[in-house]
């Protein structure tokens, strides 16, 4: 995620550090640098005007030219401009004080509308909603059937009425979670491959026929300025109340989340991170302002931990760490409690300081946890527990059943040995017995 656009800002960055002092010629320089960066990001011409005019103006003030770190301070300003920029602060879905909460979702075709609607159900369906999709796009081929597939593997209903006028089905779908108490309702409407005045008036019935609490524009990330165009024009049409970014981990230059709250004056809510269905994050201008500024996401990173965090089996872990009873098993149940958190491309890019540009060429496999779990589950209860009595014949037999080689089976041993030794010297933590701390996991 604004891979280019990261290295070109910690470029222009190193024109300010590579001074004791600033002047306003030297501000120019630098501005004119980050100007060039937004702009090959595919941000609006006019947001970027801004945006410079207002960092110029704060960085030839007296705070930034005669202080003594000047380059940490023009890194502060553009921090806290381009947050301001992208709104400030993170907007959440407005929940209706009389359920059901209804959620209008529209966009054009392609934009993954369809996929982001699933997405935010199984998301509000872990914090305790009950959601209800109603099917409202009659018209693209098996668009019904496809939010019926990922209604169905989020756990979710849908309510659908085949080719029915798409304004009575989303009216009986509201009655009908009424009776049935779902809090929330997501209207999937028709996309369209561009804006069309007979689409747009059926979907303005869908709004003035529902009254719905929020209507939700997805947006492909992927398609730069263009993006920006059509936030712009389904905000005249419809006044939406927030906008979600998909393929937000593609190639995107980021200049729609950049722009988009901008124009339109209306909020970035969710940004859309892969194709998985649980790929999707609540967006806060803060944090991917330090993204882009190549500062990290500490605290999504932290929140993903939480969520992939299970306290009765990190309690258990501790127990078995300080028993030294450790096995296999144990080991093979973290790593899942790792991949759960996401892939670990997306993981390091939210780690400070590693630009996106340092993990281009260092593809992390994301197979190697698939062949681990092979190799565990190859073994025999008592291998699994008690690993020292693997010799020679049985790694054959192991690497036979699992489809990889003796030497991944002896790399596998040798990390869990390193394991077992870190939580050694986690336990013999006096702080660690007391409680105080927790295992890293």
């Amino acid at each position: 995620m604004f891979q280019s656009l990261v290295d070109k800002m910690s470029e222009a960055f190193k024109k300010f550090k590579n001074k004791g002092k600033l002047t306003e010629a030297d501000v120019k320089v630098g501005m004119r640098e980050i100007k060039l960066a937004l702009l090959e990001a595919d941000v609006n011409f006019k947001v970027v005007k801004e945006f410079i005019n207002k960092v110029t103006e704060r960085a030839v003030g007296s705070q930034v030219l005669e202080s003594l770190v000047p380059a940490q301070q023009i890194v502060k300003i553009v921090n806290e401009e381009l947050t301001d920029l992208m709104g400030g602060i993170n907007s959440k879905l407005n929940i209706s004080a009389k359920p059901p909460t209804v959620v209008l979702m529209c966009g054009l075709q392609g934009s993954g509308k369809t996929t982001h609607t699933a997405k935010l159900a199984k998301l509000y369906k872990k914090q305790g909603k009950s959601p209800l999709l109603v099917a409202c796009d009659i018209y693209r081929p098996a668009a019904i059937k496809q939010l019926q597939v990922v209604a169905e593997q989020v756990g979710v209903p849908v309510f659908e009425r085949g080719t029915a006028n798409p304004v009575e089905t989303a009216n009986e779908a509201i009655k009908f979670a009424i009776k049935y108490g779902h809090d929330l309702v997501f209207i999937d409407t028709a996309g369209r491959l561009h804006i069309d005045e007979v689409m747009m008036n059926e979907i303005k019935n869908i709004k003035e026929a529902t009254s719905p609490t929020e209507i939700l524009l997805v947006v492909d990330a992927m398609t730069g300025q263009d993006a920006v165009n059509v936030a712009e024009s389904f905000n005249n049409l419809l006044d939406i109340t927030g906008v979600i970014l998909t393929k937000m981990d593609g190639d995107t230059r980021g200049g729609a989340a950049l722009s988009v709250r901008h124009v339109t004056g209306k909020p970035i809510k969710f940004i859309g991170m892969g194709e998985k269905l649980d790929t999707i994050e609540p967006f806060y201008p803060e944090r991917m302002a330090s993204r882009i500024l190549g500062m990290g996401d500490v605290l999504s990173l932290i929140e993903k931990a939480e969520q992939a965090f299970d306290e009765k089996k990190a309690a258990e872990m501790e127990r078995k760490f300080r028993e030294q009873s450790f096995t296999l098993v144990d080991f093979l149940d973290q790593l899942g409690q790792l991949k759960n958190m996401g892939s670990m491309e997306s993981l390091l890019g939210m780690m400070p300081g590693i630009k996106p540009s340092q993990l281009g060429n260092a593809k992390i496999d994301e197979r190697a946890m698939a062949r681990t779990e092979a190799i565990i589950l190859s073994m025999t209860p008592r291998e699994r527990n008690h690993p020292d009595v693997l010799n020679s014949s049985r790694k054959k037999r192991i690497a036979s059943g699992s489809g990889t080689s003796v030497e991944e089976i002896n790399r596998l041993l040798k990390q869990y040995e390193q394991t077992k030794v870190l939580m050694k010297q986690f336990t013999s933590n006096k702080g660690f017995k007391k409680g105080k701390f927790k295992l890293p996991f």
